[in-house]
This record gives structure tokens, C-alpha cells and sequence, in this order.
């Protein structure tokens, strides 16, 4: 069984209320609460009753803080002809769209200045994500 009660601030946040309104519902009867001193607490049951839907494990957990690591990275490659820097640029946007969603996302940027003959690729995501993405350019510049 779960105890977690909201104050009326957290349910209205996440039903996308105006406090006022949670205020209004608990005190009509539509959204049991109790009343601890001078606030409302809302128990968790009692929000997905309210809501019909259950409430996120994301919303539940929120105590508790998930590490997160990012990486930004940014690849200059000097003296590539239009061809290369295509095939360069299909392969890391290839990569980024077979990314698996459920993990971290990532964005990828390219930009191709062919005065200079100079590819600037910009990544930020996941730490082993990137390096899988900067070993696949590594293989291709190589070639």
C-alpha cells in the first residue's frame, strides 16, 4: 500500500488546475482529503479515484532523484569534399533516428560550409550513445 499524500498544490500542478479549484472540489465532496492543521492532503488512492487514472510512477517517485549524465560534443572535420560530408551526415542522423526512444534522447546538428570544405557536427546525448555515434564517424572518416 502507498501513503503518499499531495497538498493541493501537487494535485492541482498535475491535474493542470488552478489551486483554488482543487480547494473547491475537496470541499464540495468531489475529492476526498483530509485536513492536517490548516492544509488539505490528498492520499494517492483517493487522486486516482478522482481521476480515473492511475497516478505516474514518475509523479510517485519524485522524492527520489535519477542520476543523469549528458555528453555534448562537437566534430569538426577539416577537408571533405560535398560526397563525404553527406555520407558522414546520413550516418549520423541514421544514428540518432535508430536511437532507442525509451532511453535518453538525442539531437544531433550538421552544418556544411563548402567554401572551407568543413563538416561541424554537434552532439548531445547519452554517454554511450554518443561514443557508439563517435566510433561509427571514426569507422566512415577512416575509410
Amino acid at each position: 500500500m502507498n501513503d503518499r499524500l499531495y497538498s493541493v498544490e501537487e494535485v492541482a500542478e498535475r491535474l493542470g488546475l488552478h489551486v483554488r479549484t482543487v480547494r473547491n472540489y475537496v470541499r464540495d465532496g468531489k475529492l476526498t482529503a483530509v485536513r492536517i492543521g490548516k492544509q488539505y492532503r490528498i492520499a494517492q488512492a483517493d487522486l486516482e479515484a478522482f481521476t480515473g487514472l492511475p497516478v505516474p510512477a514518475a509523479a510517485r517517485e519524485s522524492t527520489v532523484r535519477q542520476r543523469h549524465s549528458e555528453v555534448s560534443s562537437i566534430v569538426e572535420i577539416d577537408a571533405i569534399d560535398r560526397t563525404m560530408a553527406d555520407r558522414v551526415i546520413t550516418l549520423a542522423t541514421a544514428g540518432v533516428q535508430t536511437h532507442d526512444p525509451r532511453e535518453q534522447p538525442m539531437r544531433i546538428q550538421t552544418i556544411y560550409d563548402a567554401e572551407r570544405a568543413r563538416l561541424k557536427i554537434i552532439i548531445v546525448g547519452g554517454v554511450a550513445d554518443t561514443a557508439q555515434l563517435l566510433a561509427y564517424l571514426e569507422g566512415v572518416l577512416a575509410s
